[in-house]
C-alpha cells in the first residue's frame, strides 16, 4: 500500500479505499490506512468478511439475508470507526458483485454503492497465472485500458485497482499506478474524488 500512497501523494491525487474487516486485522495495514485518511484520502467499507451476496450464475438472487448483510457491514464500519475514520457514506460491494436489492439495503443504512465503470479490466488485477484464461498480466490490463480509452474515452470513469492480490501474482498492478497516472495526465485527464464524478 505504500507504493499506492507514494504515487497518489506525489501527484496530489486523493484516492478512495474500500477495505474489508479482514484487511483491518493487520495492524500495519490498518495504521497506514488511518494515516492515509488523515492525509485526505477517502476510506469506506467493502464488507467485513468479503461475503458473496448473489450467485455468479443468477445475479438477481441472494445468498445473504438483510440481517446478515447489515451485521457484516456494521462490523466493517465499526472497525473503521475504531481507527478514527468518520463520515462514511460510500460502499463498494465485495467481489464488485451485487444486485438491486443490495443497492437498496445499502441505501437503507445511508450508503451509496459504487462500482467500477464497465468496459475496463483493471479489476482483473486479482488474477494470477494458475487461473488460466482468467489471468491478465499488468501489461495486458494497461493495454486494454488504453485501447478502451482510445475508442471511447474515460471521462467520468471509476477505475478500481486492488491494494492487495494473491501472493501467486508476481506482477502487482498497483506497481503500475505511477505509470498509469502519468499516461492519463498526458492525455489531459484529471483525477477527482468519487463525489465529484
Amino acid at each position: 500500500m505504500g507504493t499506492i500512497r507514494k504515487a497518489l501523494n506525489k501527484n496530489n491525487i486523493k484516492g478512495s479505499f474500500f477495505v474489508t474487516g479482514r484487511f483491518l486485522e493487520d495492524r500495519k495495514s490498518a495504521n497506514l490506512l488511518k494515516n492515509m485518511y488523515k492525509e485526505g484520502h477517502e476510506v469506506g467499507p467493502h464488507s467485513d468478511q468479503h461475503l458473496l451476496y448473489a450467485p455468479w450464475e443468477k445475479r438477481d438472487s441472494l445468498l445473504v439475508t438483510k440481517e446478515v448483510f447489515n451485521k457484516d457491514l456494521t462490523e466493517n464500519i465499526s472497525k473503521l470507526h475504531a481507527l478514527g475514520i468518520q463520515n462514511i457514506d460510500k460502499f463498494v460491494a465485495p467481489f464488485e458483485w451485487y444486485n438491486k436489492t443490495i443497492t437498496e439495503w445499502a441505501k437503507d443504512v445511508n450508503l451509496v454503492l459504487y462500482n467500477f465503470t464497465p468496459g475496463l479490466r483493471t479489476a482483473a488485477d486479482y488474477t494470477f497465472p494458475a487461473m488460466g484464461n482468467k489471468y491478465m498480466s499488468s501489461e495486458a490490463i494497461l493495454e486494454q485500458l488504453y485501447k478502451h480509452e482510445s475508442q471511447f474515452g474515460l471521462n467520468g470513469f471509476i477505475i478500481i485497482i486492488h491494494i492487495g492480490s494473491d501472493p501467486n501474482r508476481m506482477d502487482k498492478f498497483f506497481n503500475q499506478l505511477e505509470k498509469l497516472i502519468k499516461g492519463l495526465k498526458d492525455k489531459n485527464y484529471k483525477f477527482v474524488p468519487l463525489n465529484e464524478i
